[in-house]
């Protein structure tokens, strides 16, 4: 796979990038759109513009892989997913995490039966959150961001990859400061107003019967990531952060007094992962693996759970997740197709 250009609004950093990296050309968004060379566009705007990018994508001709949230509301991500489909294009959305040995090979432990009959999922995500300080503290504190928003994607993800469809969901949800004094750059001083929850609690259950419990927070003093566990009827599996590509994953069983270490088997890879595997899949005539349905049901999900804060009950996932299975430990994302 070749990267032709780099488009940004703002052409400087556009032009920057691509010298740093040694693309040939670079320019405003429509010269990525226009390029008779370019078949996939990778959108990396902020959550407020990934929608409209990629419904521009789709309509110059071009596949899409997305930044998390795949859009904002489910209306729209479902016109993403049927111009896509219409046009013959393929639309994919982050993380691609998912693609990883780290979740692959907790998916094949999970299959083998080595925790027996999976009942349940914990997931917690905890930390300071953006200082005042981050020139994205705007951006980070509107809708479309959050912890629930910005980092629920990779547990929401991992969850539906290892138990499946999400059913119905209950959230909970409060901002610690609900405003905020920016204190760099040009609007230094400016007060900013919170305008989604900072401390987000679900609890979930899926059509094929588990549960699980999400805590995602901005506002805790001390750090405590990437926490997955598995809880199964013979024994629990802690799988690594969803946020990366690989390590280490732990499996307790009934009667163990304490956690055996299971290396992560299969490619590590890394950002753009999912990208290269849709360029993979075109080529080979066959789906790619994280497909606009995983990236639909997710944003779904995240929708149930933001109307569930806003009216204090549970509301059903309509959608349902593609099917997964693990990979081989021996698929290579960047063996040649041709």
């Amino acid at each position: 796979m070749q990267v032709h250009v780099v488009a940004d609004l703002f052409t400087d950093k556009a032009a920057e990038q691509a010298a740093t990296y040694g693309v040939a050309e670079s320019g405003p968004p429509e010269v990525a759109l226009d390029h008779p060379d370019v078949e996939i566009i990778v959108n990396l705007t902020i959550p407020a513009a990934h929608a409209e990018v990629s419904m521009a994508a789709l309509g110059a001709g071009k596949h899409v892989w997305t930044e998390k949230p795949f859009a904002l509301d489910r209306e729209t991500g479902r016109q993403l997913l049927e111009k896509a489909d219409a046009a013959g294009l393929r639309i994919g959305g982050a993380p691609d995490t998912v693609l990883g040995a780290g979740l692959q090979t907790a998916l094949r432990v999970i299959e083998r039966g080595d925790i027996g009959t999976p009942l349940s999922g914990l997931t917690l995500f905890e930390v300071p959150g953006p200082q005042d300080d981050h020139r994205n503290l705007e951006v980070l504190l509107s809708r479309g961001a959050g912890p629930l928003w910005d980092m629920g994607p990779y547990y929401l993800t991992a969850l539906s990859r290892t138990f499946g469809s999400f059913r119905s969901v209950i959230g909970n949800g409060r901002i610690a400061r609900p405003s905020r004094t920016w204190l760099v750059g040009p609007r230094a001083g400016t007060e900013i107003v919170a305008k989604v929850p900072t401390q987000v609690s679900v609890l979930a259950d899926f059509a094929s019967g588990e549960t699980s419990t999400t805590v995602l927070s901005w506002d805790s003093p001390h750090r405590r990531v990437g926490h997955v566990e598995i809880v199964g009827t013979e024994g629990t599996l802690a799988v690594p952060d969803p946020n990366n590509f690989d390590g280490d994953l732990r499996i307790r069983h009934r009667g163990d007094d304490d956690w055996t270490v299971v290396p992560a088997e299969g490619p590590v890879g890394g950002r753009g992962l999912g990208a290269l595997d849709i360029a993979r899949s075109v080529r080979a005539g066959v789906p790619h693996q994280v497909p606009g349905e995983l990236a639909y049901h997710v944003l779904d999900t995240l929708s149930a759970v933001t109307e569930s804060m806003e009216q204090r009950r549970f509301v059903q996932v309509e959608s349902t997740a593609p099917r997964a299975t693990s990979l081989p430990v021996g698929w290579d994302p960047y063996a040649r197709t041709l």
